[in-house]
């Protein structure tokens, strides 16, 4: 499989990497400010406890300067000198002879500054620890001298300058890791894009089998699929029921189209008075209406199957659905030499479509009438309870929250094998092919089962047969 020519480049041109780039980008302008306060406030902080310091000692010496005279600020210089160890002195005679500090020369930074500012400049601390950082105060005194306050920050200017290359390392790590798990991110997600892509194009090619790849992660990609996958086993079901469709048409309307061709043919040659003509262009007429009926059903059930009634499901109360149905259907019931009755008329409602509910129930009373005879009806008997071939039975009743509606006869009934097969479209069993019909009754009661979330099934009614149409409550 190869959908993408160039997958880096297809990788790097994803809307999940570009996300990733770009909330890399933002984390780090981010934490690189969160940076820069922490290490200006740590400097800040830094610069205001050495000038603190600073000032104080100074302000120290000059207070000890001008209570004695300069021999006992020289001395207080050298005894600070001797225990110093971070800190930095510098006494001047007025002429700029060192007179006592710990430092070598006067720095020359400082050698005219006077005291209130802080600078820093670099000093030689020996030949083992080479040049170094300080920061200094420069004091002009009294009697004309020159004293110098310092401290030597070299470990606190090393704590900043590591501070600013952990940061900057930092900010390395987190974009190169962030681009790195956007682009390994964004890969996985292409790789799954170029599944779904492939399938999708088979798919296109006009194998309708063929279904989207499922991980079973229950991702958004999962869900996805599994919504894509319904919708292209509901178009698969249209295109082979479209496909079964257009198949019956071509065989089984073929005849009854031929048939009324040759009968209106026949008229028209053997007809010698006007009664003739009439009679055939009856029987004609009555031919058309059959096949105008098997393609109103046609569009019915594609309609059902399209879900095109959807919006015109209403409350529907089924035992007032029913006892309409048998009060229409017994005086058919009794000239078929049926008895139609009706039990177990439970008080049941579901959200349907009253018309299709009513034509389905319509469809199974008339299978059961024309199928559910005994033995075949002698015309000659009086049409009585005494004289019935048959028994129809209505039932409505309650079972695993769904209703049922049960139309049920004793009459020959339908095999086991067969019973999937006589809810397809146009389907005959052998026994009902003398009788008129266009096999497509329990077809539509099917469809009408499927569009309101309900089942249609087929059972053995010992003897007969018991159609039940289960809709949800």
């Amino acid at each position: 499989m190869k959908v993408t020519d160039n997958p880096s480049r297809a990788t790097l041109s994803t809307t999940v990497f570009g996300l990733s780039a770009l909330a890399v980008a933002a984390f780090l302008v981010v934490t690189a400010v969160l940076f820069a306060l922490a290490i200006w406030q740590t400097n800040r902080v830094f610069v205001a406890d050495v000038l603190d310091a600073l000032n104080s000692e100074a302000e120290t010496l000059l207070a000890t300067s001008q209570q004695g005279d300069a021999d006992t600020l020289q001395r207080a210089v050298a005894r600070l000198s001797r225990k110093a160890n971070s800190r930095l002195y510098y006494l001047a005679s007025p002429s700029g002879i060192k007179r006592a500090g710990n430092l070598a020369d006067l720095p020359p930074e400082l050698a005219n500054r006077t005291a209130g500012g802080l600078f820093t400049y670099r000093y030689d601390r020996g030949p083992q620890s080479g040049e170094r950082t300080a920061a200094g105060l420069s004091v002009r005194l009294r009697s004309g001298g020159h004293l110098v306050v310092a401290r030597d920050i070299e470990d606190q200017r090393s704590l900043i300058w590591w501070m600013r290359f952990l940061a900057l390392g930092a900010f390395s790590i987190i974009a190169l890791g962030g681009l790195g798990l956007g682009y390994m991110a964004s890969r996985s997600v292409l790789l799954r894009v170029d599944r779904l892509t492939y399938a999708t194009r088979n798919i296109m090619a006009g194998d309708l089998s063929g279904r989207l790849p499922f991980q079973g992660s229950g991702d958004e990609f999962d869900r996805l699929s599994q919504s894509v996958n319904d919708m292209l086993s509901r178009i698969e079901h249209l295109m082979h029921g479209l496909k079964e469709v257009s198949d019956n048409i071509a065989h089984d309307l073929k005849t009854p189209l031929n048939r009324l061709r040759h009968r209106a043919e026949a008229t028209l040659r053997t007809a010698k008075s006007k009664e003739d003509l009439i009679a055939g262009l009856g029987q004609t007429i009555e031919a058309a209406d059959e096949i105008i009926k098997t393609f109103n059903a046609l569009l019915l059930i594609a309609r059902l199957e399209a879900g095109a009634i959807e919006k015109t499901k209403t409350p529907v109360c089924l035992s007032s659905v029913l006892s309409d149905a048998a009060e229409l259907y017994e005086p058919v019931a009794e000239e078929a030499g049926l008895h139609l009755s009706t039990t177990e008329m439970a008080a049941l409602t579901v959200n349907a479509n009253r018309q299709l509910i009513g034509q389905a129930v319509i469809n199974l009373l008339d299978n059961a009438t024309k199928y559910g005879r005994k033995t075949a009806p002698d015309c000659d008997s009086p049409s009585s309870a005494d004289s019935m071939l048959g028994e129809i039975t209505i039932s409505l009743n309650r079972r695993h929250g769904n209703a049922e509606i049960a139309i049920a006869d004793n009459g020959p009934g339908i095999s086991a094998s067969d019973r999937t097969r006589a809810m397809e479209r146009f389907v005959r069993l052998d026994k009902s092919r003398s009788l008129p019909g266009t096999g497509l009754g329990l077809s539509l009661v099917a469809a009408v089962a499927r569009l309101h979330g309900g089942e249609f099934r087929l059972e053995d009614n010992a003897p007969g047969l018991k159609a039940v149409l289960s809709l949800p409550l």
